[in-house]
């Protein structure tokens, strides 16, 4: 690999002047007109326009069981959906990769495609990342004894190089693109307005249950995250500290150095999670990285605030001290702590093949809607869980699938999902795939059973923690407080018989929406009655003579034509109404 020396690849003043004139001009070019041009040439090119205005595409997705040419025709938008994706960048490459998440709105098909999208892209020229460096960094490039100019990852949003510091460490060298946030925010913007035109089509049942614009705002609130490393170093540090502490077989990487654009960490020497050599490790070695992995991770989970992208090929093996590495902490899942609590608690109700109690904890998790029949709905829940009771990793019913497929029926059943569960779900999905990984001898399903004790610890605290009981203590103390006075005011009210009581009845969106169709129906019928009507009127009674150079014949027959259109149109408005209902 090539070795370039500070000295050799130094910036005089002139080739910095013109790089930052170059990144200027990219970033100008960078407008809503141009990317929203952009965007749509993509998906013209990819043909994915014209299959998703075939409106019985969209009756597919809430379809349970779909025969194999209907799962081949989604596989085919799965595999468009990820071209397009691809082509259009880093912000569409990320939204890919949380909708690989969501099967609770895409068919397997389609997420089962776009979990290969690739976010590997060619790297920029060497020049912007020295320039960058040099810009970044407090001694700019004189922080480095050697870089490689070769990348050893080269992703949409950052590239990473191999170097070494001065004081001798090897390093690793993170350096987002120069163009990467203003795309972002351009993407966004755009997506965000297609988003809100999208929800207005919802039918009124999923729009009560799916919110896109506060979906959007949630992922590319943490996706923005992504571009600021001194949070993503912050992050590494606090787990660094929690994993060596708590755990043997646990270590984060060392961080040297952070920036907004650029970070260096200790270069970690290893094998991925899936490539390490099985005789590296004893049996019982291998157990206990398996569970100090899943502890910290339940831990992390716990807290609602985790790495949410941990599949096999985040975590290396290190080769010097046979210790675990999580490593790229850009994607950071956040979720409210009284959801996780419910999610463990029903996996301990499962275990324990307590399927009523295990669908109630679900039943705290998702959030039914007006539209929700929650007896329906814990039947449902009832009767998943039962295949999860000592089910083992390598069965259809895998702890990994559990969480997922409680999105899935609440979704089905019009419940509002909270934002970070599906990731929350995918990442816990994840850390089976990594246990299975390193230890396939061992359920999953007793990994987690060994770390109860933790669970319930963090669930008793912050049950009976003060600070978050202070609010219940005020409430219930100015409840008591202010008691007599409020029974007075009541009684004073019974005693001048000046005792009111004010309703308000408020119609739900989907009964007001179906009375304004029915009104308008009934007076687009009346219209066309009326003009049928004086039609007939007109040619029994009227005499033969001529209004504005029509006949009474001539006036008639536009009077039946256009009674004719008018019901025609009434009639296609009811089969459409009923077409749109169908797709979901």
């Amino acid at each position: 690999m090539e070795v370039a020396e500070k000295r050799a690849f130094g910036l005089t003043a002139a080739e910095m002047e013109q790089i930052k004139r170059e990144i200027d001009k990219y970033k100008a070019e960078i407008s809503k007109a141009k990317r929203q041009r952009k965007i749509v040439g993509v998906i013209a090119k990819h043909g994915l326009g014209y299959i998703l205005n075939d409106s019985s595409i969209f009756r597919l997705f809430r379809k349970r069981n779909r025969s194999p040419e209907e799962s081949e025709k989604l596989q085919k938008i799965g595999r468009r959906m990820r071209m397009v994706f691809e082509d259009l960048g880093p912000t569409f490459i990320k939204l890919g990769q949380v909708l690989v998440t969501r099967n609770d709105i895409l068919p397997e098909e389609i997420t089962l495609e776009l979990e290969s999208l690739l976010d590997k892209v060619p790297p920029i020229h060497f020049d912007y990342i020295k320039y960058i460096l040099e810009t970044e960094l407090p001694e700019g490039l004189d922080t480095f004894e050697s870089i490689d100019a070769e990348p050893i990852g080269s992703a949409s949003l950052a590239q990473v190089y191999r170097a070494r510091l001065k004081t001798g460490e090897d390093a690793a060298v993170k350096v987002l693109r120069p163009t990467v946030e203003k795309l972002f925010q351009t993407d966004i913007s755009i997506i965000k307005k297609w988003a809100r035109r999208l929800q207005k089509q919802l039918p009124v049942e999923m729009a009560a249950s799916l919110d896109l614009n506060e979906l959007l705002n949630d992922y590319y609130g943490g996706s923005m995250d992504e571009l600021n490393l001194v949070r993503e170093a912050r992050t590494m540090e606090e787990h660094h500290k929690i994993a060596e502490n708590r755990f043997e077989w646990l270590r984060g990487p060392d961080v040297y150095l952070a920036t907004k654009n650029v970070l260096v960490m200790e270069f970690i020497d290893g094998w991925t999670i899936k490539d390490f050599p099985v005789d590296f490790f004893t049996f019982e070695e291998r157990l206990q990285i398996m569970l100090d992995l899943a502890h910290y991770y339940i831990e992390s989970f716990m807290n609602g605030n985790y790495h949410a992208d941990a599949h096999g090929s985040n975590i290396l093996i290190c080769k010097k001290t046979r210790k675990a590495v999580p490593i790229d902490w850009g994607m950071i899942g956040k979720m409210d702590t009284m959801h996780t609590q419910a999610i463990f608690r029903f996996l301990m109700h499962t275990r324990l093949n307590q399927a009523e109690d295990a669908a109630e904890c679900a039943m705290d998790v998702v959030m039914p809607t007006i539209y929700t029949d929650t007896i329906k709905l814990r039947d449902q829940y009832r009767a998943m869980f039962l295949n999860y009771v000592n089910s083992t990793q390598g069965e259809k019913y895998n702890w990994g699938r559990l969480v997922l497929e409680l999105i899935n029926i609440g979704m089905m059943n019009y419940c509002k999902i909270p934002n970070g569960l599906a990731l929350w779900a995918k990442a816990f999905s994840a850390t089976e795939g990594t246990a299975r990984w390193i230890c396939p001898e061992v359920s999953y399903h007793h990994v987690v059973e060994s770390a109860d004790t933790a669970v319930m610890k963090g669930v008793i605290g912050r049950r009976f923690n003060y600070r978050a009981n202070a609010t219940w203590i005020t409430e219930f103390v100015k409840m008591f407080g202010t008691m007599p006075r409020r029974i007075n005011k009541i009684l004073e009210h019974f005693y001048y018989n000046d005792f009111r009581m004010n309703m308000q009845m408020r119609v739900d969106k989907r009964t007001e929406n179906m009375a304004n169709q029915i009104m308008n129906r009934l007076a687009l019928t009346m219209i066309v009655a009326s003009i049928i009507i004086a039609t007939g009127l007109i040619m029994s009674n009227m005499p033969d003579v001529e209004f504005f150079g029509l006949t009474k014949a001539a006036i008639a027959s536009t009077g039946l034509a256009l009674g004719l259109v008018l019901g025609l149109y009434l009639l296609w408005r009811i089969w459409r109404t009923r077409k749109t209902r169908s797709f979901f």
